[in-house]
């Protein structure tokens, strides 16, 4: 900024350069001396401040807000641990189950039908939950076939979401033909029942544990793939993909790092519910006789093998699987239910 001095200085030396004579040397400014000059060098040589480092949040308050409402339920805290209890009886089976029951040379046709308590004909087990037409314990049979239920549902709702999820991303992502054809598939397969896809699939390629998973994923990828869609089309318009776009990411990087994070929730939370929806379905399937073999029966399959002896008075074959099953869904469904609630930001 100019001041009136250094304008009159410049006036005057423009006027003695016009009228020939040698303009007066400019004044050098002298160095600073004594406590300035030491103050200079100090400045010239301290170390720069650089930025400290932040440590990333270990949690944030939308997870705390999720984590205290769980807690603040105590059905949440029941079912978790309900379901808890029966994945651990279900993994530990062989160690303490009385029999294996999908061994058929361990079967006894003269243990056949015994009530609840009773002891085998050589008084070497006790079945506490009696046996069945063929001589299975049914605490044994229940346990195992906890596990066959448990691990159909969960293949079988892992698989479909990662096609779901896959299929509905680069329908809501590329648009165009891609997303035309991808619902119009949708649309097909929630056109029709999905116990009448699922028995029909099973009448074609017949019975097996591996059949029944390609069923089940055959009826709920569309489930999956239409939340997806749905759910990427509105986080697609906003600023963070855009400003994706304008760096230069490619396409699947969009899609896998910022797109489907932010998109997935929904989908987790419908596939906790579809877990006890695939274990019924399982469960009808096995019921009906077109399910898992008869070597390895499920729990479906052990309520459709003790259904003919239940007006002649022997219930313990079909109502103790019915009970287990019946505690196996309500507790996948209470504990899906208030994770929900919990990441429902309305309530």
């Amino acid at each position: 900024m100019f001041t009136l001095p250094s304008i009159f200085k410049c006036v005057g030396r423009r006027s003695v350069v016009a009228s020939g004579q040698a303009a007066p040397p400019v004044p050098q400014q002298q160095p600073a001396s004594g406590a300035a000059a030491v103050d200079t060098a100090a400045v010239a040589t301290a170390p720069v401040n650089r930025v400290p480092h932040v440590e990333p949040l270990r949690t944030t308050p939308a997870r705390a807000i999720i984590l205290r409402k769980l807690r603040s339920r105590p059905s949440a805290k029941k079912s978790l641990l309900a379901l808890g209890l029966l994945i651990l009886l279900i993994v530990a089976a062989p160690f303490f189950a009385p029999q294996n029951p999908y061994d058929l040379l361990a079967l006894d046709i003269m243990d056949g039908r015994l009530p609840p308590g009773s002891a085998n004909f050589d008084e070497t087990i006790t079945y506490w939950l009696g046996t069945d037409a063929q001589g299975r314990d049914m605490l044994s049979a229940i346990l195992y076939g906890l596990r066959i239920s448990l691990f159909v549902g969960l293949c079988a709702v892992l698989i479909s979401v990662a096609i779901g999820v896959t299929l509905g991303l680069l329908a809501a992502y590329r648009g165009g033909w891609i997303d035309t054809v991808v619902m119009r598939a949708v649309d097909f397969i929630l056109g029709f029942p999905t116990i009448l896809v699922a028995l029909v699939l099973l009448a074609v390629v017949g019975r097996g544990i591996d059949k029944v998973i390609i069923a089940l994923v055959v009826v709920q990828w569309a489930h999956y793939a239409r939340i997806m869609r749905g759910r990427a089309l509105q986080e697609r318009r906003k600023e963070y993909i855009e400003a994706a776009h304008n760096l230069g990411f490619p396409a699947w990087r969009i899609m896998l790092v910022h797109l489907m994070p932010n998109c997935i929730g929904p989908v987790m939370v419908f596939a906790t519910i579809q877990i006890a929806t695939a274990i019924t379905l399982e469960a009808t399937l096995s019921f009906l006789g077109v399910g898992v073999p008869v070597t390895e029966p499920s729990l479906g399959l052990l309520i459709a093998s003790g259904f003919e002896y239940l007006l002649s008075g022997d219930y313990w074959i079909s109502i103790f699987p019915g009970v287990a099953l019946l505690l196996l869904i309500l507790c996948i469904n209470i504990a899906g239910d208030r994770l929900r609630d919990s990441l429902d930001p309305r309530r």
